[in-house]
């Protein structure tokens, strides 16, 4: 997702806006600290939006999403960044019929899915299974380069109603 065009909160300033049908923004960008309180405002951050485009239903699915992408770039990505501080972003974008939900990171390596296999005890795993988690909830997901550096890992969800 282009910065251009989004509406961002970084310490609750907004960035910039691009409008949709009936004066809406269509997209939204948080930088996320890498710390708890980080986290706390990505949900927030996340939630508000969702609310604000009558999306509070898809709610839950995408914080869910979202946590697990930006633990998969803190985790993985962050350590292995350039010195300086690391820079996470936090994208959500309003299209016909989907949410994509995009989290980029400075790290070059790929995202490791690593399906559940009931034969070997893997479900039983402590850690890495938050991309089997995204790939349950996501009608797609995937990732992309951003030379020089970096990637952002995408997933989209349905905006039609669950029930």
């Amino acid at each position: 997702m282009s910065e251009a065009g989004a509406t961002s909160r970084s310490e609750g300033l907004p960035y910039a806006e691009r409008p949709a049908l009936g004066g809406r923004p269509t997209a939204a960008v948080l930088r996320v600290a890498c710390s708890g309180e980080g986290f706390a405002r990505a949900r927030v951050f996340t939630r508000d939006t969702l609310r604000g485009w009558s999306l509070d239903h898809r709610g839950d699915d995408a914080v869910l999403v979202i946590t697990e992408l930006i633990s998969n770039a803190v985790t993985h990505a962050v350590p292995s960044a350039a010195a300086g501080a690391p820079e996470i972003r936090l994208g959500l974008a309003l299209g016909s019929g989907a949410l994509t939900l995009t989290v980029s990171d400075p790290g070059d390596n790929a995202p490791v899915f690593n399906p559940f296999n009931p034969s070997d005890g893997s479900a039983l795993r402590e850690h890495g299974r938050g991309l089997c988690i995204v790939d349950t909830l996501a009608e797609e997901w995937g990732w992309t380069p951003r030379p020089p550096a970096g990637k952002t890992v995408w997933a989209t969800l349905s905006t039609r109603s669950l029930t």
